[in-house]
């Protein structure tokens, strides 16, 4: 029986902290009005909300009134793209976007579904065997008619960066809007959006120790987006609904211990990663490589790809040695389809059935990361064995 209990897959999700916790439960028990109630018990939940708009506002470096709370960061991200497009429909400045082949679900099927079924058109770009976008094929990819782009900040699968301020310049030198998805890099750099060419930008407090159930966008003043939830007039007629404020409370709290412990993380982070990579590439020298950015990347991810090894099987197995992670992104865990981002990074068949992405974080330890190589090491050996006992 195995009595190990090792989180690798931060990536997915983190626990909420104790002190997110903690600013978060007065307003179950105590400041429970409704915040668009104008008594007392209204006023103290709008207070608390206020509050929090604030703290997150400070922490991106942007205005109050530019942050719309919302369900979750797949909310923020369809709420970016439909309100950006039907805004502009309606307005008559445009019918097109662009995005990349390696975009979250979230925002790549609301293209598609864009495309398809409200007649919008949408350019999906390429990536290199980095799954970096080129900007010289995004320039090709413009056109008069071009309303947005959208293109994550880093790739939650495989870590990338993207040049999303090189981006952002190009599509506000063009008039277009710049969407980001920030899900994944939001605990990992400084952010001075209001100094950035970014118009519009989705978080999920969920990846640093805020709670689930909540996302947020940022939309640049003087923008105007469609709400695609329609009822009351919340967060200033972009998104209906009564505000979830325990949970607007608790991301505010976590986004500001995220920004006033980032560069320590950071480091901690780096250099968990560095000897998960450097441990892999060396005991799977032929069947293992690394897969995304070796340098631009997430400083808690380590993405690999098995050659003829499933990643799912790897993920089972680890997790019966005691060791939680993740075959590529958390919302396609468990499906047996091969891997679309490591295709559009190039790799063949033999490569895409089989990622492994462990992502460590705050509580992640260096023996983890020993005992880890460890597993892998004999889980390996293992499926290597049937394999070949049933070849």
């Amino acid at each position: 029986m195995v009595n190990k209990n090792i989180y690798m897959d931060y990536g997915a999700t983190t626990p909420v902290r104790r002190e997110v916790l903690e600013v978060m439960l007065p307003y179950w028990s105590d400041y429970y009005g409704n915040p668009s109630s104008v008594h007392k018990f209204g006023q103290q939940a709008s207070l608390g909300l206020r509050e929090a708009r604030e703290t997150i506002a400070k922490s991106l470096g942007c205005h109050c009134d530019e942050i719309v709370f919302t369900a979750c960061g797949s909310e923020s991200d369809n709420l970016a793209l439909r309100g950006a497009m039907w805004s502009a429909r309606m307005n008559g400045r445009g019918n097109h976007m662009i995005t990349s082949q390696i975009e979250h679900k979230a925002v790549l099927e609301t293209a598609i579904q864009l495309q398809r079924n409200a007649d919008f058109e949408v350019t999906i770009l390429p990536v290199d065997k980095y799954g970096c976008v080129d900007i010289d094929q995004l320039e090709q990819a413009i056109r008069p008619d071009t309303v947005l782009i959208s293109i994550m900040a880093a790739n939650n699968e495989i870590g990338t960066f993207q040049p999303i301020e090189e981006i952002g310049m190009f599509a506000r030198e063009h008039g277009v809007l710049f969407h980001t998805d920030a899900v994944q890099a939001i605990p990992f750099r400084a952010w001075k959006v209001n100094s950035m060419p970014i118009d519009l930008m989705s978080i999920a407090p969920h990846k640093f120790y805020g709670p689930k159930g909540i996302g947020i966008l940022y939309v640049r003043r003087g923008h105007q987006l469609v709400s695609t939830l329609t009822g009351g007039g919340q967060e200033d007629d972009r998104r209906a609904g009564t505000e979830n404020v325990a949970y607007a409370v608790g991301s505010a709290e976590a986004l500001r211990l995220a920004v006033a412990e980032r560069e320590e993380n950071v480091a901690h982070y780096q250099s968990l990663t560095s000897r998960l990579i450097s441990g892999l590439v060396e005991r799977f020298p032929e069947t293992c490589r690394l897969t995304g950015h070796p340098f631009l990347r997430l400083p808690n991810n380590a993405s690999f790809a098995f050659r003829n090894i499933s990643g799912n099987d790897i993920v089972f197995h680890l997790d019966v040695s005691g060791v939680s992670a993740s075959s590529g992104s958390a919302c396609l865990t468990g499906d047996p389809k091969p891997s679309t981002v490591l295709g559009a990074c190039g790799l063949s068949h033999e490569w895409t059935s089989g990622g492994l992405r462990l992502t460590v974080g705050r509580f992640s330890t260096k023996e983890d990361v020993e005992y880890l190589l460890t597993a892998l090491s004999d889980v390996i050996g293992h499926l290597e064995a049937l394999k070949a006992h049933f070849a």
